[in-house]
């Protein structure tokens, strides 16, 4: 959730860079920056970031899965447990692997 204090202007984001980044590091929150006191874009450092990534990620295996469980218990037939193997294998090689 964006608190009151994580909106700043993008001239004072600009002025004030080391600050801010000091900041986001330290918080782990973003912040939205504005231009003419609208909403333009939010920064987020990194670590957050990929934090905001896996927790997504995770989010839709979960919503397959609820998915997939539904169907079995509608009694629709899935896939083999050889296939699914096969294909995260081939999913998950490294490059070199595959040549």
């Amino acid at each position: 959730m964006i608190q009151l204090t994580d909106i700043h202007s993008l001239s004072d984001f600009q002025r004030n860079t080391k600050e801010h980044l000091q900041r986001l590091k330290r918080s782990g929150r973003p912040e939205v920056l504005t231009v003419n006191g609208k909403a333009e874009v939010v920064v987020q450092d990194a670590r957050s970031y990929q934090n905001l990534l896996d927790r997504a990620a995770e989010a839709d295996a979960v919503g397959i899965l609820l998915e997939r469980l539904k169907a079995v218990r509608r009694g629709e037939k899935g896939r083999s447990l050889e296939d699914a193997l096969r294909d995260l294998g081939r999913k998950y090689e490294s490059p070199r692997k595959r040549a």
